[in-house]
């Protein structure tokens, strides 16, 4: 019989865990982690400077994708059909980059 897949933990389960890691309540460590939303808030923000790191963690990036114009009589890859492609509007991505020492705990 193979085993029961294992669930990410809850963001109760997070709270709980934390909280009698470091000893603080679980109020104190949820208001924690909504300042660091807030921050994360504030650095990928118009205003903010467009990246932040969680050190040892990750980076968090926001790249800006340009507007593309519509395309007329395109050639589709997959079924060499000539098509129309319609314009689309310039779109903020976000992306996310795991650092070296998260890697490195994925592969112990």
């Amino acid at each position: 019989m193979a085993k029961a897949a294992k669930k990410a933990p809850t963001k109760t389960e997070i709270l709980q865990s934390i909280a009698a890691t470091t000893d603080l309540t679980k109020k104190q460590v949820a208001a924690v982690l909504e300042a660091l939303t807030e921050e994360i808030r504030k650095s990928l923000g118009n205003r903010g400077a467009g990246a932040f790191t969680l050190p040892g963690l990750l980076k968090i990036e926001k790249k800006k994708v340009p507007a593309r114009p519509a395309q007329k009589g395109v050639k589709n890859p997959f079924t060499g059909e000539l098509q129309d492609r319609p314009a689309k509007p310039a779109y903020n991505k976000v992306k996310v980059r795991a650092l070296r020492s998260l890697k490195d705990m994925v592969q112990k």
